[in-house]
This record gives C-alpha cells, sequence and structure tokens, in this order.
C-alpha cells in the first residue's frame, strides 16, 4: 500500500506539532525544553511540509476530479501550515508577545 505525499506530509506535521507542543513551545515559561533555533527549524519545516502537501493534494484533486481524501488532505494541510507559520512567528524574538 502507497500512501499518497499529503498524507505522510499530514503525519510527519501533525508528529512535529506534538513534539512542539510537550517540549513547551506553547508555554512562555522560563525554561524551555528545546532551544529557540530549533523550534523554530521546526516550525519552518513543519510549514513547507504542509503546505506543499496541501498544494499537492489540491493539484491532484484539479487533475483526478474530486476525492473526499485529498480534500482531507489539503484541509489539514492547509489549517497545521497556518499553525506553524502562528507558532513561528509567536517564538520569534520581539515579534509574538
Amino acid at each position: 500500500m502507497k500512501l499518497p505525499f499529503p498524507w505522510i506530509a499530514l503525519g510527519v506535521g501533525l508528529v512535529l506539532a506534538l513534539v512542539m507542543i510537550k517540549t513547551g513551545a506553547l508555554q512562555g515559561g522560563s525554561e524551555p525544553g528545546l532551544p529557540l533555533l530549533t523550534w523554530l527549524i521546526m516550525a519552518e519545516f513543519g510549514f513547507f511540509l504542509t503546505a506543499i502537501g496541501a498544494g499537492m493534494a489540491t493539484r491532484n484533486m484539479l487533475v483526478q476530479g474530486f476525492s473526499a481524501g485529498l480534500a482531507a488532505a489539503a484541509a489539514g494541510g492547509v489549517l497545521l501550515a497556518g499553525c506553524f507559520l502562528w507558532l513561528g512567528l509567536k517564538l520569534w524574538p520581539g515579534v509574538g508577545a
């Protein structure tokens, strides 16, 4: 069974989001679980991965016709890409208060 890339991107994005949440990226505590640069790189990688996955799902739907599975993968990818963008901006020093 071969999974299409949009679903793989969505799964890896979810794992990255869980790792970031578990290590305290959303908490403004004084003792971070990971270095700031690591969180920023994870947020950037997650954004690009899920955005590309959503774009590929959308392109495949335009070529092959509507598919509920691809639509779900595209919607999840767009949602996760937006969350990674927001989190990356929130983590950036001086931008997200």
